[in-house]
C-alpha cells in the first residue's frame, strides 16, 4: 500500500508545536504508545527538537482537514556515544483514525533512505508490551525482536515490559 495522496508528510517546525504536543498528549493519556503518565506542556517540543538534531523529524498532514497534522514521527541517537552512531531510535505517533493507509509504511521508507545519509545502518524502536499492534506493525515493516526489560513500566496501574526491536538496513 502506498501514501494516499491526502496526507503528505513534512519536516516538523516550529509551527506544529501545538499540534504535536497534544498528538502526544492523546496517546499519554489514551493508551501504552507514550510512557509518560501525565500529559506535557507545549514547551517540551523544544526537548524533542533538540534530542532529533541532525537526524529525521516530521509531521504528517492530512488534505481533507485543511492540513491539520494527523501524526509526527522522528529519529533519535541510540546512544551519546560515537561508537554507537550507527544506531538510532525511531518512534512515531498517528491518530488511530489514519492508520493502516500506508503512512507508517511511508515514514520508515524515509527514515531508511535518510538513515543511510548519516552513517544510521540499524533503526531500533522500544515499544510496551502492551502496545501490540505497534509491535505488529514492526513486524510487518521488517524489525525483528531483539530484547525485552520485563516489567519496568507501570501505567494506569499496570506492569509492562518494553519490547526492543531492531531492523538491520
Amino acid at each position: 500500500m502506498s501514501l494516499s495522496k491526502n496526507f503528505k508528510i513534512t519536516t516538523i517546525a516550529e509551527e506544529h508545536r501545538k499540534a504535536v504536543i497534544d498528538i502526544f498528549n492523546y496517546f499519554i493519556k489514551n493508551g501504552y504508545a507514550a510512557y509518560p503518565q501525565e500529559q506535557l506542556p507545549y514547551e517540551f517540543f523544544d526537548m524533542m527538537l533538540k534530542m532529533t538534531h541532525g537526524y529525521p523529524a516530521v509531521v504528517v498532514k492530512d488534505s481533507t482537514r485543511q492540513g491539520q497534522v494527523v501524526g509526527f514521527a522522528f529519529m533519535r541517537p541510540y546512544h551519546s556515544m560515537k561508537t554507537f552512531k550507527r544506531a538510532a531510535e525511531v518512534s512515531y505517533f498517528l491518530l488511530p483514525d489514519v492508520t493502516r493507509q500506508g503512512i507508517g509504511k511511508a515514514i520508515i521508507e524515509l527514515f531508511t533512505q535518510e538513515a543511510k545519509k548519516i552513517e544510521v545502518d540499524t533503526l531500533l524502536a522500544d515499544i510496551s508490551s502492551l502496545n501490540t499492534q505497534s509491535i505488529q506493525f514492526h513486524e510487518k515493516m521488517g524489525f525483528t525482536p531483539c530484547g525485552c526489560f520485563r516489567r519496568v513500566g507501570k501505567k494506569f496501574n499496570k506492569d509492562f515490559d518494553v519490547v526492543w526491536m531492531q531492523k538491520l538496513l
